[in-house]
C-alpha cells in the first residue's frame, strides 16, 4: 500500500484532521456520501467535520490493488445512525499524494 495511503488511514484512526490532510494532492479530490469536495481546503473541512460529528472506531479489514488504485475496506462501529458500517475507500495515488478517494 502506498505510504499516502497509509498516512491517510492512520491519520484518520487517530482524529488527526491536519496530518490526513498531507496525504492529499492541492488539487485531489473526494467523494463521499454522494458529495464531492475538491481541493485540500473543501477536503479538510470535510475531515473536520466527520471528525467531530460522531464518535466511531475504524478497523482497517482488507486492502487490494486494482489497476493503478488501492481498494481499502474498513469497518466503523460509533454512534451515528445505524452504528455500524462498513466501507470500501478507492485510493488513487500519484507522485507519492492521494489524487482521488472515493467512499462507498
Amino acid at each position: 500500500m502506498p505510504a499516502a495511503v497509509r498516512d491517510y488511514l492512520t491519520a484518520h484512526a487517530a482524529r488527526d484532521d491536519d496530518a490526513a490532510v498531507r496525504a492529499f494532492a492541492p488539487d485531489a479530490a473526494v467523494t463521499d456520501e454522494g458529495r464531492t469536495f475538491a481541493g485540500t481546503g473543501e477536503i479538510s473541512a470535510w475531515r473536520h467535520r466527520a471528525s467531530t460529528e460522531w464518535t466511531y472506531t475504524t478497523t482497517v479489514t482488507g486492502a487490494r490493488r486494482e489497476g493503478d488504485d488501492w481498494i481499502v475496506t474498513t469497518h466503523l462501529e460509533g454512534n451515528f445512525p445505524g452504528g455500524v458500517a462498513d466501507l470500501a475507500q478507492r485510493f488513487t495515488v500519484r507522485d507519492g499524494l492521494i489524487v482521488r478517494l472515493v467512499i462507498a
